[in-house]
């Protein structure tokens, strides 16, 4: 298991950016894929981005497509969420996961595959 303590949450005016940084514990960080999700109250956990062991491939919903990117810095055990453009929408406690992987270059999607998870961290947008 790895611990991980995301950080870089805030109140933010639509149209701004924010960088969400995820540390992880551990000597395996490059052994786990990578993912971020968000839940807004009310609704369900929604996914927002991963990224691969090796960090060449990522995947985004549509809804953040072109505004938000996942990549990861295996020497320093952290894995990022850049979102820029935010929106009111965005609103919402951010989650880092992580999944042990067996293959390099897999990446998902699903909030049930993944083995660990943080704490949150709060983003809200204003209008």
């Amino acid at each position: 298991q790895v611990q991980l303590v995301e950080s870089g949450g805030g109140l933010v005016q639509a149209g701004g950016s924010l960088r969400l940084s995820c540390s992880v514990s551990g000597r395996t960080f490059s052994s786990y894929a990578m993912g971020w999700f968000r839940q807004a109250p009310g609704k369900e956990r929604e996914f927002v981005a991963a990224v691969s062991r090796d960090g060449r491939t990522r995947n985004v919903p549509d809804s953040v497509k072109g505004r938000f990117t996942i990549s990861r810095d295996n020497a320093k055990n952290t894995v990022y969420l850049q979102m820029n453009s935010l929106r009111p929408e965005d609103t919402a406690v951010y989650y880092c996961a992580a999944r042990r992987e067996a293959t390099m270059t897999r990446v998902t999607t699903t909030p049930e595959n993944y083995n660990s998870w943080g704490q949150g961290t709060q983003v809200t947008v204003s209008s």
